[in-house]
């Protein structure tokens, strides 16, 4: 999601949380939209999609988006259990967000250069 389109400020994300013994160093942070970084809150792991099992969520600094997702027009699809968890916990299929990503292809911003 593009910043100037999102409607707030993006967030300095701690990855692995400080509550979880994350340190505030470069490795450790990531931009996050808000939606995002509140939907994460503290963890770093999430039940699986239909599992009993936990699995990671995505991270940026350590993970290639390209490996856990896809694109499929306005909609992310998950790859892996990572991916698909992730899209699940950050809720990043929401309305709101294909809305948002509808009108960030109006101003050449969809999909993200970075992971097409």
């Amino acid at each position: 999601m593009h910043h100037s389109l999102q409607g707030a400020t993006f967030h300095v994300e701690h990855i692995i949380p400080r509550s979880l013994g994350g340190l505030s160093e470069t490795d450790n942070l990531a931009w996050a939209c808000p939606s995002c970084n509140l939907h994460k809150s503290n963890r770093v792991e999430v039940p699986a999609v239909g599992k009993l099992e936990s699995v990671l969520l995505f991270n940026p600094r350590r993970d290639r988006w390209t490996d856990h997702f896809r694109w499929d027009g306005y909609q992310i699809i998950g790859l892996t259990q990572i991916g698909r968890a992730t899209i699940e916990a950050l809720l990043l299929n929401h309305e709101r967000r294909i809305r948002i990503r509808q009108a960030e292809e109006l101003f050449a911003l969809f999909p993200p250069n970075d992971q097409q």
